[in-house]
């Protein structure tokens, strides 16, 4: 009996243990988002004078959202960062399926070094070749344009042609090898047997890749000055200046920025899971 209530007493422990973690994940994770949405409702004085986590006196305020939403230029930088999201991620997409497609079905000499430098590559830091990546996209003629971001976003996504490969390993040869008996060459086979079946990869790809476009600050920093081509991460660095900071605008801002995404993220975190999930096991 003592044995009992000890496995007993231990059990309700773990569970105890493991919601208690939970809990602490949680607050880790949600307390940065309540400082930023407080300090998004506080006046200048107010965020000056109290604590993080100091309640704003005003739980309408909504003058610093006007502000960071008109100065900020938030509309011309929602506009920006959409057009580099469409056409990075479309070129993701192709260029990371048809490399995975010509990696896993065709036989070539070097087929395995191929895929062991992409691993490689996906380890080195990329801030260690910004150098000669700047110099290539400034003798391109693409600094200062919306070509730059998007040109880098599509050539150093290794992460997405990783992801392709393990979801084009668990579609049947037979099938490409029906559709050439069919006489179907292999750009059809790409376009019209293996692309429909990578739809779960695909919306992966397309989920994980808009968040990392839509999140990064420092491409666009670096590659577009320009105010005029701003984007939502960087279009609220201008609210800050060599001698302070309008904090309660750059929150505000932000929360304006955080809040697409969170729906997105609401919406389609199952395709995100399910998508890795599947990836991995078949």
């Amino acid at each position: 009996m003592t044995s009992i209530e000890g496995r007993g007493a231990g059990a309700r422990a773990a569970v105890a243990g493991k919601y208690l973690s939970l809990v602490a994940a949680s607050a880790v994770t949600l307390l940065p988002l309540v400082v930023v949405a407080l300090a998004a409702l506080k006046t200048e004085r107010e965020s000056a004078d109290g604590g993080p986590l100091s309640l704003p006196g005003n739980w309408l305020n909504l003058h610093n959202f006007e502000v960071a939403f008109t100065q900020g230029h938030m509309l011309r930088a929602f506009a920006n960062t959409a057009v580099v999201l469409v056409f990075s991620i479309t070129g993701t997409v192709v260029i990371g399926s048809a490399t995975a497609y010509a990696i896993d079905r065709f036989k070539f000499r070097f087929r395995r070094l191929v895929i062991a430098m992409f691993l490689v590559a996906a380890l080195v830091p990329g801030v260690t070749t910004q150098v000669a990546t700047f110099q290539i996209i400034d003798r391109l003629g693409l600094f200062n344009t919306r070509g730059a971001p998007i040109a880098l976003y599509m050539g150093t996504d290794i992460i997405s042609v990783i992801i392709f490969l393990q979801f084009m390993r668990s579609i049947p040869v037979s099938l490409d090898e029906a559709a050439r008996i069919d006489g179907a060459s292999s750009l059809r086979i790409y376009r019209s047997v293996i692309l429909p079946l990578l739809k779960p990869a695909i919306a992966t790809v397309v989920i994980v890749k808009g968040v990392v476009v839509y999140n990064d600050f420092y491409v666009p920093f670096l590659y577009m000055p320009s105010p005029d081509l701003g984007v939502i991460s960087t279009s609220l660095f201008y609210f800050k200046g060599p001698y302070g900071a309008h904090w309660e605008i750059i929150c505000a801002g932000a929360v304006l920025v955080i809040v697409p995404t969170l729906i997105v993220f609401l919406f389609l975190q199952r395709y995100i899971y399910n998508g890795f999930t599947r990836g991995a096991t078949k």
